[in-house]
């Protein structure tokens, strides 16, 4: 599976606003790292610019945990600090301005949360990366999913996917590739089922079956970091379909180079991050020219 263009800069009259403006909705009082990890992930996946959607009590805490490169936003939160269904008139106000949305990753389970979630999977017109708490959110409403007005990709593992569809998880895991490809016809979605051997289903029954990663990383927040990589790639122009797939790849390749360096049993979600360059860079070897003096 070659990479596409978007991840090779060829082009030297690029900008950064070539590369995608993503809006992270992620993160709550006590998972403010979900937050930070996608975030980076999505900087360091090639991404021109990300932006933090943040609970307005946490936006200093977070400014300090994120990396600089990454710019957030306060929005409004509700009494036990996490997001308030009323962020989401400033945020349907403003989404106009970004190429992708990312939501789910930490923000939590409150009913005012949850409701908050499933307007932004209906009526975002923007591509929308859906993981975590806001698959929870879905869970009991996944027929919205024929209402939305944009694309959406869904990243469950097992568990998730069982809250889904009513199905037990070892029928989940004996029937992978059918269960995903059936959800994402009867859904309109790109469906990405995490576990060893992912597999990403397109709404036209495409099925592919990734064959990077590693046990090592089954560690948190690691899922974090591949809604930030998946989220990154829809905002440089690929496809759901092409997004996810490659998300699941180079996420599964980054992971593999971590666990040779710090060991399947002592790597954690950062060392997924800080290898996404690397196996970047891999697949586009720069070409050596010579020059004489």
């Amino acid at each position: 599976m070659p990479l596409p263009a978007p991840l090779s800069r060829v082009d030297p009259r690029s900008s950064k606003k070539d590369f995608g403006h993503l809006l992270i909705i992620a993160g709550s009082p006590s998972m403010l790292g979900a937050s930070a990890l996608c975030s980076l992930a999505a900087m360091r996946s090639g991404a021109g610019m990300v932006t933090a959607a943040v609970p307005r009590g946490l936006n200093s805490i977070l400014q300090k945990k994120i990396s600089n490169c990454v710019m957030t936003m306060p929005l409004d939160q509700s009494r036990a600090g996490s997001y308030s269904f009323k962020a989401y008139g400033q945020i349907k106000k403003i989404w106009s301005r970004f190429d992708t949305l990312a939501i789910g990753p930490g923000i939590g389970r409150e009913l005012s949360t949850q409701r908050l979630a499933r307007e932004i999977i209906i009526y975002c017109p923007k591509p929308l990366v859906i993981d975590a708490d806001a698959l929870f959110a879905l869970a009991g409403h996944v027929d919205i999913l024929n209402k939305a007005q944009g694309a959406r990709v869904l990243t469950p593992h097992a568990g998730e996917m069982s809250r889904l569809t009513h199905r037990i998880i070892k029928e989940i895991e004996a029937n992978r590739s059918k269960i995903a490809r059936d959800f994402a016809k009867q859904y309109n979605c790109v469906l990405l089922l995490k576990g060893h051997e992912t597999i990403v289903a397109s709404p036209e029954g495409k099925i592919y079956i990734n064959k990077t990663g590693n046990v090592g990383m089954a560690t948190a927040g690691s899922g974090d970091v591949l809604t930030g990589m998946i989220a990154a790639f829809l905002g440089q122009g690929m496809s759901p379909y092409e997004a996810a797939c490659y998300g699941a790849r180079l996420h599964g390749a980054a992971g593999d180079r971590a666990a040779k360096i710090k060991s399947k049993a002592g790597m954690i979600a950062t060392d997924i991050i800080d290898s996404i360059p690397y196996v970047l860079r891999q697949s586009f070897p720069l070409k050596r020219t010579s020059h004489r003096c």
